[in-house]
């Protein structure tokens, strides 16, 4: 083999940092495997001398008394013609040169390094995002098949897939398109770093806010529970470690700026940002605005509770197809039984005094 073949591996360690020998080991399996294919006999093995820039080949059989298998074994009295000192035990190793050599060499050297190139840029773009899940990421849209939406991210090394429960319902997607994603997951594919992305997480909501909202960032005001139901209603329930800082206040900004701008990204999806309160029954008042909430009481079992509404505020308690509703319970985490006070009065229920709730701010 040529000197420059040696020197071209020695600038591969220094641009790529991947080490001479892992190209070597790579090589000397794949010209071992090519030789069988070209009809070897028996097991081969090889040596690559670097510093002679030399390649030898060999071909090994065992010896035994008596031969089964021409191919891995040889006579006892054939291994002595080769050499006298040889028992059964022993292994014998011929040199050969595979025929059409050069043209082999050169193509597995060729297949070799690009696969081992190709292996080190996928674990460092895996390396890279294993620590991104959980983030937010600016990506362009480069396909869309088969309902899939292909997003590249970083310097194009890595694929991000956005599959279509991850996509929000009425919004497109083009080629070429800029999108802010959520990053779900990071995996290892047969391609390289396979990144899930997701535009319809509760997580994207986080991240966002967390973009426009410093005090958010600094984590003096807190983001206590997301629910979700991507390109429709939002609830975010927030707590201001500092009580001097006001974490509604916060949230919205000057003239309802920062709100708004992530409001904007949703493209128009409505945002209800909800006060937490560590009293369940608080919380769960709260978390079903922009309705008034006349009382929750607990009810029997685990994390049940009932809220109590004005008449007319019933339909807006539970909002459209049941949304306002199901958003809260998972906002609380609580089963939640919605009733007017009418329904609540036949059932003989009274409402405690004082527990009429202000609905929160509907953004």
């Amino acid at each position: 083999m040529k000197e420059d073949f040696f020197a071209a591996l020695a600038d591969l360690e220094k641009e790529k940092g991947i080490p001479q020998q892992v190209f070597l080991d790579a090589l000397q399996n794949a010209l071992v495997s090519a030789c069988k294919k070209q009809g070897a006999a028996g097991t081969v093995e090889m040596k690559l001398l670097p510093e002679k820039g030399t390649i030898e080949f060999y071909t090994v059989r065992e010896v035994v008394e008596e031969v089964e298998d021409r191919e891995t074994q040889i006579s006892l009295e054939d291994a002595k013609n080769i050499k006298k000192s040889y028992k059964v035990g022993d292994f014998v190793r011929e040199k050969f040169v595979p025929k059409d050599f050069s043209r082999i060499a050169a193509q597995t050297a060729k297949q070799v390094i690009m696969q081992k190139i190709h292996e080190t840029e996928r674990d460092a773009a895996m390396s890279e995002f294993s620590n991104k899940e959980g983030e937010l990421l600016v990506g362009t849209v480069r396909k869309i098949d088969m309902r899939n939406v292909y997003v590249e991210l970083g310097k194009g090394q890595v694929e991000g897939i956005m599959l279509p429960s991850d996509q929000v319902p009425g919004e497109t997607y083009n080629v070429n398109d800029k999108i802010k994603v959520f990053v779900k997951r990071v995996k290892s594919g047969f391609k390289g770093a396979q990144v899930l992305v997701s535009r319809s997480s509760a997580g994207l909501v986080r991240k966002l806010f967390e973009e426009e909202v410093p005090e958010i960032k600094q984590g003096t005001v807190v983001i206590k529970a997301v629910s979700r139901e991507a390109g429709a209603r939002t609830k975010m329930a927030i707590w201001s470690e500092d009580p001097r800082v006001d974490a509604i206040g916060a949230c919205v900004g000057n003239k309802g700026a920062r709100v708004n701008a992530v409001v904007e990204e949703l493209h128009g999806e409505k945002i209800d940002i909800i006060p937490w309160s560590e009293n369940p029954l608080e919380f769960i008042a709260k978390a079903l605005s922009p309705a008034k909430v006349i009382s929750v009481t607990q009810l029997e079992g685990e994390k049940t509770a009932m809220a109590v509404v004005p008449d007319d505020k019933l339909s807006l308690a539970i909002g459209k197809d049941g949304q306002n509703a199901r958003l809260a319970v998972r906002l609380t985490g609580w089963k939640i039984d919605v009733k007017s006070q009418s329904a609540a009065e036949k059932l003989g229920l009274a409402a405690p005094a004082g527990q009429e709730q202000d609905s929160d701010i509907d953004a």
